[in-house]
Formats: structure tokens, sequence, C-alpha cells
């Protein structure tokens, strides 16, 4: 999967007691890099709210488990955005191993859905954030 990656290290509070990542952790790790990705379009959330009154919401994810990572692994995760509409974006995440970064340890089609900041409904997403989009698209 191409497009923007981003590195984690799993820490030993990432595993479970078998000594791989919690299943809950990959959701996470793909948090983290839908951020550093915004932010690498020049966004930040915190700002977003406060300034255009707008917040990114996960509407839904599908999540496939392949194969585990554990302690200590150096991981990429990647983001793609592969639809973005009026008020939602669709993302395709996936989480490997940096020593076998074709092979997905974890995939994910997350829906991210706009939102009013005040009354969490849906909204449209801002224009000056659409055209950055686009140009990424």
């Amino acid at each position: 999967m191409k497009g923007f990656r981003w590195p984690v290290r799993v820490y030993y509070e990432d595993t479970d007691s078998g000594g791989v990542v919690y299943y809950a952790n990959y959701l996470k790790y793909m948090e983290r890099a839908r951020t550093e990705w915004l932010r690498g379009l020049g966004f930040e959330q915190d700002q977003l709210a406060s300034d255009a009154g707008v917040l990114f919401a996960v509407r839904s994810a599908k999540v496939d488990f392949v194969s585990p990572a554990r302690f200590n692994d150096l991981l990429e995760v990647s983001v793609r955005m592969a639809e973005q509409k009026k008020a939602s974006i669709t993302f395709e995440q996936g989480v490997f191993d940096s020593r076998q970064p074709e092979q997905a340890l974890c995939s994910g089609v997350i829906r991210v859905a706009c939102v009013d900041a005040g009354q969490f409904k849906p909204c449209p997403i801002p224009d000056f954030v659409v055209k950055e989009l686009v140009d990424v698209g």
C-alpha cells in the first residue's frame, strides 16, 4: 500500500499476555498515522476544532488481523485516502513490519466523519481542507 507511512515502535505496554500486540492497539497506531498524515498536510486537529469548529470522528472501522507484531518491533503504518465525500473520508490503512514493508500484519478500512465541534452532528469538510485533500488525493 503506497501513500503516507508513519513509524511506530512496539512497546511492552502494547502487548498482551502472549507477548504480541493487543488487537485494539492496531487501531491506535492507525489513529496516530492519520493524525500525522493530517499534520503533514498542515492541519492540527485542535486548531481545526477551535478555528473551523470541526472534528473528525471514526464512523466505522473494518480491520483484518493477519499476523502478530511483537515487543520492540519497528512498524510502519500506512495511510491512503480511498474516498472523500462531502462530510467523510474513507482511508485504507495497513500496519507493516519495517523488515517486510510489503506484507501487511494488519489492514483496515476506516471511515471518518467530519462533525460540528459543538453539536457532534455531521457537517461538510471545510473547503480549505478539501483543497488540500484534492491536491494529495
